[in-house]
Parts: structure tokens; sequence; C-alpha cells
């Protein structure tokens, strides 16, 4: 168990929380209890939507190219490349809006822009290709 304080809404609450798969302690400590905020109500579970129709496949990276991903979910604000452009090492390639910050993603090798396989406006998730540089 690993001890921790807490300052919610002004108010500072000592707790203690349990590492998953850790050790248990042989005894359980004796502690005055700490007050504890009311549970909120969980959300409601809400409807499974229909299954969307699946999105056009993104073009295939070519063999021996350099495949940009995105690192974190997010919108893609600007795209600072064209195929076919000639890119220095760290040069800017696409712009990621991610938890209200634009986020430069830069080509981690020089090469030519081979393929963009994003969209401005178009939401991608951690992993996705969004640029191939060959």
């Amino acid at each position: 168990m690993k001890k921790f304080n807490i300052t919610v809404n002004g108010k500072s609450y000592e707790v203690e929380v349990e590492e998953i798969g850790g050790v248990m302690p042989s005894a359980p400590v004796n502690r005055p209890a700490a007050p504890v905020a009311a549970p909120t109500p969980a959300p409601s579970a809400a409807p499974v939507p229909a299954a969307k129709p699946a999105a056009p496949a993104p073009a295939a990276p070519v063999a021996g190219g350099e495949t940009v991903t995105s690192p974190m979910p997010g919108t893609i604000l600007d795209i600072k490349v064209n195929v076919g452009d000639t890119v220095a090492s760290g040069a800017v390639l696409v712009i990621l809006e991610a938890m209200k910050m634009e986020n430069e993603i830069m080509a981690p090798v020089a090469g030519k822009v081979v393929s963009i396989n994003v969209n401005k406006g178009a939401s991608v998730n951690s992993g996705d290709v969004l640029v191939v540089i060959g």
C-alpha cells in the first residue's frame, strides 16, 4: 500500500492506494479514517451506435520508406508538406492537435514525401500512419 495526500476543492485527504499485483501487508494497519467525498453516480452506459462504414484504407507504405506515425490520438490541423516534396530531417510535416495543444510532427529522416495518409480535420489514433518518406 502506498500513502498519498490529495487536495480536492481545498480539502486535504490522506489516502492509501493498493498496487495491483503487489504484495498485501500481513496485517491491516489501523489508522484514523480520512474524510471521504460522496461517491458520484456512474454515468449510465450509452447505447452502442450502429457499426460505422469502414474508413478507406490508408495507402500502403512504400517498401524501404520511413513511416511517420501519430504519437497520440488527436486531430490534424495542418499538413505542411505535399507529395513529392523533399524534406530535411527535423522538418515539420504535420500539425496535430491533442489535448488542446498543437504538436509539430517532424520528419525523422531526410528524404522525399512519398505519400500523405491523412487530411486536414481528420481524427487519428496513436500509431496511425501520417506520412511516408522515401
